[in-house]
């Protein structure tokens, strides 16, 4: 396996590059894995932004009720926690429905930690993040291998 692989978000507002965590979240970072290399997210919009909360994107109706057509089992770690720049997967009330919507924390949100998989970590691009307003765009997300 490639652990250390990040993933790396184009936006409209800029570039955020994410670490994956493929040995602490290993399906959940699979999935996510696997719709980034399909381009199952180029093009698709942040559709909810909450101020001090999370920035989520990942839904192909764009309003928050569509996803892969796959759901995953909810993967929790005690130490995978939402810390600023979480990098996590959405769900409803059901643990077991995440598909492909995700979220960016902008700010520590232990109230999420053991509720919902935290796969990632922002680790150049946070003012990105930040930036980010409903209806922004993300152009690609890619992954990147381990630089040796």
């Amino acid at each position: 396996m490639a652990e250390g692989r990040t993933a790396v978000i184009e936006t409209n507002k800029g570039t955020i590059r994410c670490k994956l965590f493929e040995d602490e979240a290993p399906n959940t970072a699979a999935n996510f894995i696997q719709l980034a290399e399909k381009g199952f997210y180029d093009g698709l919009k942040f559709h909810r932004v909450v101020p001090g909360f999370v920035i989520q994107g990942g839904d192909p109706k764009g309003n928050g009720t569509g996803g892969s057509g796959k759901t995953i089992k909810l993967e929790v770690s005690p130490g995978l926690r939402h810390t600023e720049g979480a990098l996590a997967m959405a769900r409803s009330q059901n643990p077991d429905s995440a598909s492909s919507q995700f979220y960016i924390t902008l700010a520590p949100q232990p109230s999420l930690d053991m509720q919902y998989a935290v796969f990632g970590q922002v680790t150049d691009g946070m003012e990105v993040v930040k930036a980010v307003r409903q209806g922004d765009t993300m152009t690609s997300v890619k992954i990147e291998e381990k630089q040796a």
